[in-house]
């Protein structure tokens, strides 16, 4: 009985490990998981082409889903430090560029710094776990504050025209993109 027993258990490994890893039990969680944050469409659009290595894990969704924020910040820093070497910028212009850049790279590095503490923070357990996540949420709430900051500065119908409305739709999709990293942190962190 216990010979059979081992050998039904040795059979069906293969079926838990392949569906385990499955693209679409892997797209579904990131679904699922996306339905609970602030931009489910955006969610899934920026994830889905990590499902391979997120799988289903909490962790790896929330570590990548900050990696992801992390990327577009950067790339949207780069951005705006192109159109500092724009021509014929008013002086308000350079000036909210430049406040722009420098909220950007604060966010840039609070982002950097929350995907260090997820990755490295080992499989901690009780406060050591809570104090972790708790910078995690603090780093990556303050990149959110930064990214919306950087935006102030373009303020006023003075300002109104092509670089405000460039600039203005990628902080937005970083900041969005934040909020939801943020977002699947704390379901993460809520299911351990």
């Amino acid at each position: 009985m216990a010979r059979s027993s081992l050998i039904l258990l040795l059979l069906s490994l293969p079926y838990i490990s392949c569906e385990a890893t499955s693209p679409v039990a892997a797209s579904n969680f990131i679904k699922a998981s996306c339905m609970g944050t602030k931009y489910p469409a955006l969610c899934i659009q920026s994830l889905a082409a990590f499902a391979p290595s997120i799988q289903q894990s909490p962790r790896q969704l929330a570590e990548t889903a900050l990696s992801v924020s992390l990327d577009r910040a950067r790339d949207t820093q780069a951005f705006v430090s192109k159109m500092k070497k724009f021509r014929g910028l008013k002086k308000r212009e350079y000036e909210a560029i430049q406040d722009c850049m420098e909220e950007m790279s604060e966010g840039v590095d609070r982002l950097s710094k929350s995907v260090q503490e997820l990755k490295h923070m080992g499989e901690g357990k009780g406060q050591d776990f809570l104090w972790h996540v708790s910078n995690v949420e603090t780093w990556a709430s303050a990149a959110l504050t930064d990214e919306n900051t950087c935006f102030d500065g373009f303020a006023g119908k003075g300002m109104d025209g092509k670089i405000k409305a460039s600039i203005r739709a990628r902080v937005i999709n970083v900041a969005q993109v934040t909020s939801n990293a943020l977002s699947l942190v704390n379901q993460f962190a809520s299911k351990q």
